[in-house]
């Protein structure tokens, strides 16, 4: 149900008790005059209906950044009325300061009107930088984003302190470079649900990549602005940012178009379109079965991408279907391919293979898949995976299987 179409979000009682962060009073106000159960609630926050009754009752308190995140998203409360409450969520307008993990103005300024020599840059410094960026990707796919940051950050004020001393086609090399440090810092603040942050260092991002003439990055920052659009559940917009991305940028290379042609496919399945879904998919597999034929045309950003990925990819368009036993298998087949060192992927889609299963009705597997992921969701799994695992509790315990309670049990220690 939309609480913008019912209005609920001009009741002075509900705005009250989000300023105050009274999750218990949101809960429950909002709940009753929607006309949800606790359990129809849960359904929308991740949470099952016992902690949704604990919150209201005043029994639990929502401590976790995660939690307090579902409350918001699944109740669709609108931002004006959250983001003074939280000092950590930038604003994404790129003129402002950006404090925390955001983009900021110096740096800007520093690559933009930088005079004055400060670094000398050559080739050799910039092919090292180009390495130690593929190197940090490398690491972040096994420990996650959160140790990475404030690395990345220094290394693209690095970047940018070259800037000044750099002519010609090292200059736009430079740009190049700190346009890929900041698509880089954009997915890591969108890994951790900082989706002001993300925008900004993609917006960031995107203008580096216009000024140094690099159709793939622009590409890139479109089609991953459509999967944080997918993320929050917004199909259309995730369609209209990826086809933004394919018509923006026609010199992009085909790895980078199967790329948004991918995210198209992710939007139409949420909007369960799966026919549209499905050829988009296809077509996207296609272009990027070509693109692996000329490896040297591809950007270094694009390793991830080829038959495994695609497998996992159709098992999550087979998950907003509902189409549940084709999602258990192709996840199944997915995940046996994926390579050991992937760990946060890993732990992702496992997460929506343990969710598939419990939407199959095949709860003890459910289960069983769900268990071993806790602690790597409870850290480098941190909010997505961690909040998948949630879901698959609160389908559990709708369908009355005791898994459910026993995945809630296993869950609470780490909340």
């Amino acid at each position: 149900m939309n609480a913008s179409t019912l209005g609920l979000w001009s009741r002075p009682d509900l705005r009250a008790a989000v300023a105050a962060e009274d999750w218990g009073t949101v809960l429950r106000t909002y709940r009753k005059a929607a006309g949800l159960s606790q359990t129809k609630a849960g359904e929308l926050i991740g949470l099952v209906q016992p902690d949704v009754s604990d919150i209201e009752r005043g029994r639990r308190r929502v401590t976790s950044v995660e939690v307090r995140q579902r409350i918001i998203d699944g109740l669709g409360i609108p931002p004006e009325l959250h983001t003074s409450a939280e000092p950590s969520a930038p604003s994404p307008v790129a003129s402002l300061v950006l404090p925390g993990p955001g983009p900021d103005d110096d740096l800007l300024s520093r690559l933009t009107s930088a005079t004055q020599a400060r670094v000398k840059v050559d080739v050799p410094t910039l092919d090292w930088l180009d390495r130690l960026l593929a190197e940090h990707r490398s690491a972040e796919d096994r420990i996650g984003s959160r140790p990475m940051v404030g690395v990345m950050r220094q290394q693209l004020t690095t970047v940018v302190d070259l800037y000044g001393s750099a002519r010609g086609s090292l200059a736009d090399r430079v740009v190049r470079l700190a346009s890929e440090h900041a698509q880089f810092l954009a997915w890591m603040a969108q890994d951790q649900a900082q989706t002001p942050a993300a925008l900004a260092w993609y917006d960031r991002s995107h203008e580096w990549a216009l000024e140094a003439g690099d159709a793939n990055m622009a590409a890139t920052t479109l089609s991953m602005k459509a999967h944080m659009a997918w993320s929050g559940g917004r199909g259309d917009r995730a369609v209209r940012l990826a086809e933004a991305a394919r018509w923006s940028a026609p010199g992009a290379s085909l790895g980078v178009q199967g790329m948004a042609a991918q995210m198209a496919a992710r939007g139409h399945a949420l909007n369960r379109d799966g026919d549209d879904a499905r050829r988009l998919l296809d077509e996207a597999q296609g272009l990027i079965t070509r693109a692996s034929e000329r490896p040297e045309d591809e950007p270094v950003w694009m390793y991830f991408y080829g038959e495994t990925w695609f497998e996992l990819q159709r098992g999550m368009i087979a998950m907003h279907l509902h189409d549940w036993s084709t999602a258990v298998n192709h996840l199944t087949v997915g995940l046996a391919a994926l390579e050991p060192t992937y760990l946060r992927d890993r732990t992702w889609y496992g997460s929506c293979l343990a969710h598939a299963y419990a939407g199959a009705g095949e709860s003890a597997s459910a289960l069983l898949t769900a268990l071993p992921l806790i602690p790597d969701a409870a850290t480098i799994g941190r909010p997505h995976s961690w909040n998948e695992l949630h879901k698959t509790a609160a389908v559990l315990i709708r369908a009355g299987a005791k898994e459910g309670r026993q995945l809630v049990d296993a869950l609470t220690p780490f909340d």
